[in-house]
């Protein structure tokens, strides 16, 4: 993001860690990213938004600040010993894997070793420090639709049917179905993506767009992943009750950054929804 009201260019980290039943432990992790080395506040960092998801046990920290504040995965492995580090995305170069390619390689959510994996930084992974996946990409977001249902193989049905790499699936969209409080979630990453081809972009159409220092982009919106959600459901009489945006859009996102950071609030997600809703 570049903004003309703050003369900074700016980025936002989604840090997701696994936890969320210990709150305390949540926000010290969201207080200490606004804190420079010597421990004074920073003043051009500012944590937007925290989501926990208590059944998971884990939470989505949302961070924004200026791009040279920004070194993470060298600041992790010199700041915290024991830490291993793989990278995805323009974080990984020159391949450039995405998150997806990288977590199969790896055997993300197979593996239950991963003492023989060697990291791009750091150490081999051990119990205490675990594995940390660190990217860069243009904006994400997490969107996810609840289905009126507990059948986890309609979920995945429904989940690969959208999915961007499928054929007629969303582009930019990656999907996984899940068990969530008794029902199954079809979450979502949304990805924003430089497309020539695409000129409809309105509030009911399918894509959204924005614009970072002259460069378009595109999303999925939300709404039109939530209808075709419903649609494919009821094509097996299932309703959905509901969905979450978890974060913000790309322009939400920027008028929360700009504005916290411009004010000097570093812990936004504490009156974020006194100010913006």
């Amino acid at each position: 993001m570049s903004s003309s009201r703050l003369g900074l260019r700016l980025a936002v980290c989604l840090l997701n860690i696994s936890e969320a039943r210990r709150k305390y432990i949540v926000e010290n992790v969201a207080k200490a990213a606004l804190l420079e080395k010597n421990g004074q506040k920073h003043p051009e960092v500012s944590v937007l938004s925290i989501f926990s998801d208590q059944e998971y046990n884990r939470s989505v920290i949302t961070i924004a600040a200026s791009v040279a504040e920004l070194g993470l995965a060298e600041n992790l492995v010199q700041g915290v010993p024991g830490c291993s580090v793989f990278l995805f995305g323009e974080a990984d170069l020159p391949e450039k894997r995405t998150l997806v390619q990288r977590r199969k390689q790896l055997g993300w959510f197979t593996r239950r070793d991963f003492s023989a994996l060697k990291p791009d930084l750091g150490v081999a992974p051990a119990r205490r420090c675990g594995l940390t996946g660190i990217g860069a990409s243009p904006y994400v977001m997490n969107c996810n639709v609840t289905i009126d249902s507990q059948d986890l193989a309609l979920g995945k049905e429904i989940a690969s049917a959208i999915r961007g790499s499928n054929v007629n699936g969303l582009k930019g969209v990656q999907t996984m179905a899940f068990p969530h409080e008794g029902k199954i979630e079809i979450a979502c990453n949304v990805e924003s993506f430089e497309d020539q081809e695409v000129t409809e972009t309105s509030e009911g159409s399918q894509y959204m767009a924005y614009s970072v220092l002259g460069d378009h982009f595109y999303y999925v919106s939300p709404h039109y992943i939530e209808a075709q959600v419903k649609k494919l459901a009821s094509d097996w009489g299932i309703g959905t009750t509901g969905r979450a945006l978890i974060g913000f859009t790309p322009q939400e996102c920027k008028n929360c950054a700009e504005y916290a950071i411009k004010e000097g609030i570093g812990e936004f997600w504490k009156i974020r929804r006194g100010i913006f809703m």
